[in-house]
């Protein structure tokens, strides 16, 4: 009896080993680890720098707020374990830009929005034909990786959104709370 619950023990050790080693492997993506946003939070500044919205590890500060009419554009920053802006170099930039060729390239990878009551308040993606075409002056410190958002007032009244960083098919980073919006 001791034998057979002693054969068990390791047949199941060694189903064990071989699922944690399957999904470590299965994680891995030779050249795209480094792809992906290890993000605890997000800051949306608007136009001018200031921030109006913090998000980070679940506590949040600030709303988005604009009149009937108005337009919001606002940039994304995503923020590390420590609350500091997360970097990306050019060549990261390029990387990506070299999938924007419209061959099997999955179309959700960016931010994406939902959620919101577009009665309320439009809440859209910049694109990345906007943002090349758009002429903001010296101010191109958030728009350059396309994380950006228009916001439209629409009718006065209250309505919120999530936020998601899709990658390959999957979010690297959503939103712990839904992001106010008041418009005035």
């Amino acid at each position: 009896m001791q034998f057979l619950s002693l054969r068990f023990l390791k047949s199941q050790m060694v189903y064990l080993l071989m699922g944690s080693l399957l999904f470590v492997t299965g994680c891995e993506d030779d050249d795209h680890d480094e792809d992906h946003t290890d993000a605890d939070g997000f800051v949306l500044e608007d136009e001018s720098g200031t921030e109006v919205y913090r998000e980070f590890e679940g506590t949040m500060t600030g709303s988005v707020t604009l009149s009937v009419g108005e337009t919001l554009e606002l940039t994304v920053h995503f923020l590390d374990h420590n609350g500091n802006e997360i970097e990306h170099s050019d060549d990261e930039h390029d990387d990506h830009d070299d999938h924007d060729d419209g061959d099997d390239h999955d179309d959700s990878d960016g931010l994406v929005v939902s959620g919101n009551d577009a009665t309320i308040a439009v809440v859209e993606v910049e694109g990345h034909d906007e943002e090349e075409g758009d002429d903001h002056g010296d101010d191109d410190h958030g728009d350059e990786h396309g994380n950006a958002l228009h916001v439209e007032g629409v009718s006065a009244g209250t309505t919120s959104f999530r936020l998601q960083l899709m990658h390959e098919g999957h979010a690297d980073y959503t939103s712990t709370n839904l992001v106010p919006v008041v418009v005035n």
